[in-house]
């Protein structure tokens, strides 16, 4: 019987940032509370004077010979840090990709009908993957494909560009389109006044 292997569990990395006595250095580039340069010290004294404010010794710039170390208050930095990364995250924009599948002899009425749905993935800021298909024969007629996505590229060109040219793919000839960056903040803008 073979012996159980334990795996220690990994936590994610944290910023390693070192406070007060966890500052490897001997001499440190002090910078007080308020940004003034303080010059260099040991780190005893540092310490000695960021205690005294009743304050944190933090080193903000491990990679300086010698270190930056700034006195702060650590517990309200690091609650500022959480505050800009979690607004970072707030104000992202979630790009989706939608994809429409088209014949190259498709009808009018359906054309029309892909050529909304288009209209309406681009009007959601969303990128549109056009793909025709070709079956049998047609692969032999490429050309076709290729005018039936520029023609769609043009009846939508108000709202969307080509991102990526048609380009074959085995039976399948695929083209992306995405939302104009001016129609965006347009949009952006009308839904922060409504």
């Amino acid at each position: 019987m073979r012996p159980r292997r334990f795996f220690e569990q990994v936590r994610p990395a944290e910023p390693q940032t070192r406070v007060n006595e966890a500052i490897r250095s001997s001499q440190v580039r002090l910078v007080d509370e308020n940004g003034e340069q303080l010059g260099i010290k040991t780190k005893d004294e540092a310490l000695e004077y960021a205690h005294g404010k009743d304050l944190d010794l933090v080193e903000v710039a491990a990679q300086a010979d010698p270190p930056v170390c700034r006195v702060m208050d650590y517990g309200k930095y690091r609650y500022e840090q959480e505050q800009k990364a979690k607004q970072a995250r707030k104000h992202q924009t979630q790009i989706n990709v939608k994809e429409i599948k088209l014949r190259p002899k498709i009808g009018v009425h359906d054309y029309e009908t892909k050529k909304g749905h288009v209209v309406r993935f681009l009007g959601q800021r969303a990128k549109v993957k056009v793909t025709i298909m070709f079956r049998g024969r047609e692969t032999t007629h490429p050309e076709r494909g290729r005018d039936l996505l520029m023609r769609l590229a043009e009846d939508v060109k108000e709202l969307g560009q080509i991102e990526m040219q048609p380009l074959l793919d085995g039976r399948n000839m695929v083209m992306v389109l995405a939302p104009h960056r001016n129609v965006q903040q347009q949009q952006v803008g009308a839904a922060e006044s409504a």
